[in-house]
């Protein structure tokens, strides 16, 4: 696993495995967000293992399955609303982790200065200098 906060209640990382999940449980993640379609994966990836593993670690799943297609600002406040509504800490997970911190980035325009969105993403190793003119045009709109 390569599990990188973005903040400390959203972490994301690349693919993981059904028995990843005790040690993502033992990390004091409550919720994992599922943003990889299932035509991405084989069955042992699918979100129904993945789903399986995590409910029996005492975890919740969400799946919001991202293209590059998807990644719009409505789905930026469904993340969102996910990451509100768990308990506790969050573990998005995606192909690299890319879409999730995408997904992320989107959903804090106007909440986060764009420069700090940038430079977070950045921290966890997601260069996401290209997003700059969206952010700005999302956190103009408001």
């Amino acid at each position: 696993m390569d599990i990188r906060p973005l903040t400390p209640g959203y972490a994301v990382s690349p693919q993981i495995d059904a028995g990843d999940l005790p040690a993502i449980a033992a990390a004091g993640f409550t919720t994992v967000i599922c943003n990889r379609p299932d035509t991405e994966v084989g069955p042992d990836q699918a979100s129904t293992a993945i789903r399986q593993a995590a409910e029996a670690a005492g975890l919740t799943f969400s799946e919001l399955p991202l293209v590059q297609e998807t990644l719009t600002p409505e789905n930026a406040s469904r993340q969102r609303e996910l990451v509100e509504a768990a308990g506790g800490p969050v573990l998005a997970y995606c192909r690299s982790g890319t879409r999730c911190t995408v997904i992320w980035a989107l959903g804090q325009a106007g909440r986060m200065p764009t420069e700090e969105i940038l430079q977070t993403a950045a921290r966890a190793g997601y260069q996401l200098d290209g997003m700059r003119p969206a952010l700005e045009y999302l956190a103009k709109q408001g």
